[in-house]
């Protein structure tokens, strides 16, 4: 996904994504998507950015390009998918150019523009499959 848009570097541009689909992903976002419960979450900096962002792994699992990469038959839970998305705004790539000693949630929070508990998790979950 990251490749697809280009981007070279973060914070990743959640809302512009969303906005300009590339070729064969989606046609239109559906606003009936976002409920409530989207907004209820709202407690701290970068929530909204991270609620965005699950709402863009969803739209992208849901697409025809995410369909032909069988995305859908992978990301079955919430929990793959908020997986998904922070992969989306924390890519690897990213994070391996960080310097070590800035691997730290603090930081990468302020980094990446996502809440300190989802870098955390993104720290987890890329040591528990590195």
């Amino acid at each position: 996904v990251i490749t697809l848009y280009e981007i070279s570097a973060p914070p990743i541009p959640i809302e512009g994504m969303l906005q300009n689909p590339r070729a064969a992903m989606w046609t239109e976002i559906d606003m009936a998507e976002l409920s409530g419960s989207f907004l209820s979450a709202i407690k701290g900096p970068f929530d909204l950015r991270m609620s965005m962002a699950r709402f863009l792994a969803r739209t992208v699992v849901r697409s025809t390009w995410g369909k032909q990469r069988q995305l859908d038959q992978i990301i079955t839970s919430d929990v793959l998918l908020g997986c998904f998305a922070r992969m989306i705004v924390m890519p690897a790539d990213f994070i391996d150019q960080l310097a070590l000693e800035s691997r730290q949630p603090a930081i990468m929070s302020l980094h990446f523009e996502v809440p300190e508990n989802d870098a955390r998790q993104r720290l987890d979950e890329r040591s528990a499959y590195s």
